[in-house]
């Protein structure tokens, strides 16, 4: 069932995007099948479970915190964690070039954008996100890497809605990557999930997160 599910996402990807298996919640025994099936990326909300997982599995496996992350847990995750996508505060960044200097690491990170039409979700404005960018403060940061873009569409049934906000997050995506520095080096975009990663591939996508349609329902 897991196999099958990779398999068939996967051929929907093609060589659009990569696929993130969104493992949370989910047991070691579940995350064995699903890498045993090929898959490599894997994305966990918390922090704590990453950590606890990230041990009893193989060592070639790609961890990303796709969950709003806290200043205090950063520490738990720096020696292993792949990309964090869920950036959106210079002293996150800061906690994060800390903890990653003391692994002697660069860790890559998303900036989380907000582009859905619900309070509850975190993330910058486009506004914020360009200012932050150009920030002479990210010169001191040598041990992050800001490559890329990560959003939440809307929780919505509305196909023309999440494909707009997908559509404006690949349009900031553009305008951003022209920023160069040593610091920030655009190549991912982060964005979709089990109920809209197609209309996400089909508005330029490079990082799917997908859970519940390869795992099944919580």
């Amino acid at each position: 069932m897991i196999a099958a599910s990779i398999q068939a996402i996967e051929q929907k990807i093609k060589d659009r995007a990569r696929l993130i298996a969104v493992t949370k919640t989910k047991p070691v025994a579940m995350l064995q099948e699903a890498y045993d099936a090929g898959a490599r990326l894997f994305g966990e909300n918390k922090v704590q479970e990453m950590a606890e997982k990230q041990l009893q599995l193989p060592d070639d496996i790609e961890w990303h915190l796709i969950g709003h992350l806290q200043r205090n847990k950063v520490k738990y995750i720096a020696p292993f964690v792949s990309l964090i996508h869920s950036i959106d505060s210079l002293k996150l960044l800061q906690e994060v070039n800390k903890q990653a200097l003391k692994n002697n690491r660069v860790i890559d990170c998303l900036l989380q954008i907000h582009i859905a039409d619900e309070e509850t979700k975190f993330g910058m404005l486009a506004e914020e996100a360009e200012a932050f960018l150009r920030s002479e403060t990210l010169n001191d940061l040598l041990n992050t890497r800001i490559i890329g873009l990560m959003g939440l569409a809307t929780n919505t049934n509305d196909e023309e809605q999440v494909r707009r906000e997908f559509r404006e997050l690949k349009q900031l995506f553009d305008r951003l990557a022209t920023i160069r520095t040593a610091q920030v080096q655009f190549s991912e975009l982060s964005m979709g999930m089990s109920g809209d990663y197609e209309i996400a591939l089909e508005e330029g996508s490079t990082l799917i997160r997908v859970g519940s349609a390869i795992f099944g329902a919580r």
